[in-house]
């Protein structure tokens, strides 16, 4: 401060970079900038040290992120988003991003003057849209490393005014003021992959009551699928361990364990509709009124009327997201009857398929049980209620299959098989 006029403003957290200079200065880094703090007095200086210490000390239990995810994991999901090739990839998205942009400026009402807050930012381009709405201020909060990248994209477009990166996790970082709207996108494969959605959750500590959620809440839909190819295609790639002479050993011994490991991988990819048998269920998490612990455990109730006789060999899921803005309802889908997005679609494979007539029924259930890879286990039990014949799986969502096979998005051409990994 400076006769009561504030000269420089940042926040601290675990992650700062700050070293002593002298007696009674500090100097503190913050991306490509740096301060130099000289205090009047040890005693000053002193005080501000223990606060420092104190941030620098404070234990990963304490931090809610910390204690539902494995650090081995945490340091791979940030690595892979600090990748500005991945940035690009979701930016590319046209669903995705010309969703959002219109979500927000349709609705630029909402943001108008107001206190604005993107949980993950990655690029900051939701940041952008909010400013190109009117936005007073935004906190871009992002913990992976493209944080340093996001900061160099708001200062080339003169907006450092408008928009403050924050490097950080949102359950470690504290912001220095509530807000009137979070913008985010925190979903995953089969929306809840990444979990992602939890620590979007958990941003709702600095809303504002009757502040708003960009999205506002999510349908995942899922439905039984015939799919007689798939499911051969999938139970073959356990063939190469039927070899009794691979030079010179055999394999043999290891074809029902591959074909177990197969068997627990969601397949990513898209689908014809006309593979579906039964209407959708759906089933909705309202962030508005959602709490983090809610999604720890998801359990789905089904009950499906067959429109058609066949085997069933598992089923498919997608998920829609809604804006519920004051002026317009924007929603994005990834369902399979729209636009093709990097989500795509996922399928779920029974262990055995399960063979129903035209109006008998399947009921089961689907349960989501998350794990500290973030991600979830997937438990899927179902019974055709006319003849008794169940079946089920259980699944690692965090070890998805992505199918090989060539779509085409727009004009580009898409290989599943060259991604490898969720966007």
């Amino acid at each position: 401060m400076a006769d009561g006029v504030c000269v420089f403003k940042c926040l601290l957290n675990r992650d700062t970079e700050c070293c002593r200079v002298g007696k009674e200065s500090v100097l503190i880094t913050l991306g490509y900038s740096s301060a130099l703090l000289k205090f009047e007095s040890h005693a000053e200086f002193s005080s501000f040290s223990n606060t420092l210490k104190r941030c620098w000390n404070k234990k990963n239990e304490y931090s809610v992120f910390s204690q539902r995810t494995e650090e081995a994991s945490a340091a791979q999901y940030f690595q892979f988003y600090g990748c500005i090739s991945q940035q690009q990839n979701m930016m590319q998205d046209f669903v995705r991003t010309a969703t959002y942009h219109r979500a927000i400026l349709q609705n630029h009402v909402d943001f108008r003057d107001k206190i604005v807050l993107d949980v993950g930012c990655g690029s900051g381009i939701l940041s952008f849209f909010a400013v190109q709405a009117g936005a007073k201020r935004v906190y871009a909060v992002e913990a992976s490393s493209v944080a340093q990248y996001a900061e160099m994209l708001v200062k080339n477009n003169h907006l450092s005014d408008k928009i403050i990166v924050l490097p950080g996790k949102i359950e470690e970082i504290s912001l220095p003021e509530a807000v009137d709207v979070i913008i985010s996108e925190p979903m995953g494969y089969m929306l809840f992959n990444e979990r992602m959605l939890e620590s979007y959750l958990h941003s709702k500590k600095w809303l504002k009551t009757n502040g708003m959620m960009f999205p506002t809440f999510s349908d995942i839909h899922l439905a039984p699928f015939s799919d007689e190819q798939l499911y051969m295609e999938h139970y073959s790639r356990a063939n190469f361990w039927c070899q009794q002479c691979f030079y010179g050993v055999n394999l043999s011994s290891l074809r029902g364990a591959a074909v177990d490991e197969y068997f627990r991988q969601p397949i990513v990819d898209t689908f014809d509709i006309r593979i579906l048998m039964a209407r959708s269920v759906k089933y909705t998490v309202n962030f508005m009124d959602a709490e983090e612990a809610d999604l720890h455990r998801v359990e789905i109730p089904f009950v499906f009327r067959m429109v058609q006789s066949g085997l069933i060999h598992g089923l498919a899921f997608w998920f829609d997201v809604a804006f519920v803005g004051s002026l317009v309802t924007v929603w994005l889908s990834t369902a399979p009857t729209e636009p093709l997005t990097h989500w795509y679609q996922v399928r779920c494979l029974l262990q055995t398929p399960l063979f129903a007539k035209e109006g008998e029924t399947l009921s089961g259930k689907v349960l989501f049980v998350a794990n500290k890879r973030q991600s979830y286990d997937i438990q899927i039990t179902a019974l055709v209620n006319q003849t008794g014949f169940r079946s089920g799986n259980i699944l690692d969502l965090k070890n998805p299959f992505f199918r090989r096979k060539r779509m085409v998005r727009g004009s580009c051409f898409l290989d599943l098989w060259k991604l490898g990994k969720a966007w």
